[in-house]
């Protein structure tokens, strides 16, 4: 069964950090490009980061940059969010979401048609 797994996530304060994992099960993480997406209350799921399937390329959202670091490690089958400085604007269900086409989604971190997704992990940031 092809199946992945969100954990990690949880509430922080503002300025703190939280480390997200993805730990695929059913099949070799290293054939596919990962990414991070976050959907807020009442907004649409948007790109957070995605990595290339060999971890050589990676994109990050404006929102993100300087703050997160997305990584994997595909003996462990496994892809990881750091997040550090985290923000209020932050709060979302976080999901991994995975697709063969490597270039394509690494490049545009666009959600739609990307092929297996987690059920997602929810991270609230708040004082």
């Amino acid at each position: 069964q092809l199946q992945l797994v969100e954990s990690g996530g949880g509430l922080v304060q503002p300025g703190g950090s939280l480390r997200l994992s993805c730990a695929a099960s059913g099949f070799t993480l290293g054939y596919y490009a990962i990414g991070w997406f976050r959907q807020a209350p009442g907004k649409e799921r948007e790109g957070v980061s995605c990595i290339s399937n060999r971890g050589g390329a990676t994109n990050y959202a404006d929102s993100v940059k300087g703050r997160f670091t997305i990584s994997r490690d595909n003996a462990k089958n496994t892809v990881y969010l750091q997040m550090n400085s985290l923000k209020p604007e932050d709060t979302a269900v976080y999901y991994c979401a995975a697709d063969t086409s490597s270039a394509y989604y690494t490049a545009t971190c666009k959600p739609g048609g990307m092929r297996y997704w987690g059920k997602g992990t929810l991270v609230t940031v708040s004082s």
